[in-house]
């Protein structure tokens, strides 16, 4: 009996590599890259199953892939994929929710904390040796603890944050979802908002949505123009729900005081954008789940659902549930 086919598309721990090559015919690239890209889709066209992250399938890509059966992203955002042409080749896709939420939750108060007390300026100032005196006014950073803290969506990570902000900082949490988050209601005394309240309101607008058709440059220069001048713009989850253009002008204009990034509209961040010389911007390379401990249980987790749907079984973590439904009537 011919081994089902796995494509492997980013580097993964020795024991997980060999968990898949037991079971499958494996094919394993370390990224996808000019140099390796025609190997690449070579090995994709006859792949039962493929497994990795970062790398963007549209509709014509997928399509190569005559066999696909399912597609392990390990990641929460499944953004890279056309989900729309999966379903409709009954192609199942799994991502890696929950095991990352806590470390997230670490990196976007760090952005947080490092934006108001205005951290990485403050340590590049010292490192550039002008730390002569005391520091003076223009110098100094805002409080964090007791100021209010908005959210643009509450699921698992802007609940963790919620956690952080109001037990640890006695932060007044607010929010903006489609659905209310009743339990972050109750145990951290969150109040749901209008999108345009929480803007107005928010000392730390807290960006933690998926990234949709419906998302896509939601914060746009008319929503930066509704925050505090005195406000801070939080984005820990994809670059492309806030207009970066509108953003660079907001800062530049002292629309609001200064914006915390994790993700940019491209990535990594040109060195020409704007961004990377604005004294009141925090800019990290996209590190939100990236701690030795997490990536490695999102790398087993998206093996191990990768591993139960080519085996017949069902994935703990479909995107979508119908899509696999339908495949196994």
């Amino acid at each position: 009996m011919n081994k089902k086919k796995v494509v492997v598309y980013k580097q993964l721990a020795p024991e997980l590599l060999a968990e898949l090559e037991q079971r499958f015919a494996v094919t394993a690239f370390d990224g996808v890259n000019d140099g390796n890209r025609d190997a690449f889709f070579a090995a994709l066209a006859d792949a039962d199953g493929m497994i990795g992250a970062s790398v963007k399938f549209d509709a014509a890509t997928l399509a190569r892939a005559e066999r696909l059966e399912i597609a392990a992203t390990i990641s929460v955002g499944f953004d890279t994929f056309d989900t729309g042409y999966l379903k409709e080749r009954g192609i199942a896709l799994t991502h890696t929710p929950g095991v990352l939420t806590e470390t997230v939750a670490d990196t976007v108060f760090a952005l947080i904390l490092a934006s108001a007390r205005r951290v990485v300026e403050l340590a590049e100032f010292v490192k550039a040796g002008r730390w002569q005196a005391s520091i003076g006014p223009a110098l100094f950073g805002t409080d964090v603890h007791h100021k209010t803290i908005g959210f643009l969506g509450m699921g698992r990570i802007g609940a963790a944050v919620a956690r952080r902000a109001r037990l640890g900082f006695a932060m007044n949490v607010i929010y903006h979802d489609l659905h209310p988050a009743p339990a972050v209601e109750r145990d951290y005394e969150a109040v749901r908002q209008p999108f345009e309240t929480v803007l107005a309101e928010a000392d730390f607008v807290c960006v933690l949505l998926p990234l949709l058709e419906t998302t896509r440059h939601l914060v746009d220069a008319a929503a930066l123009a509704r925050m505090k001048k005195t406000a801070i713009l939080i984005n820990g989850s994809r670059g492309a729900i806030v207009d970066e253009t509108a953003l660079i002008a907001a800062l530049r204009a002292g629309t609001i005081a200064g914006a915390g990034l994790d993700v940019f509209e491209t990535e990594p961040l040109p060195v020409t954008s704007p961004l990377t010389g604005m004294a009141n911007v925090v800019a990290l390379p996209h590190i939100g789940s990236a701690t030795h401990e997490t990536r490695a249980a999102m790398a087993a987790t998206a093996v191990a659902d990768l591993i139960a749907g080519l085996e017949g079984r069902k994935p703990a973590h479909l995107v979508d549930d119908s899509v696999w439904t339908a495949r196994h009537r």
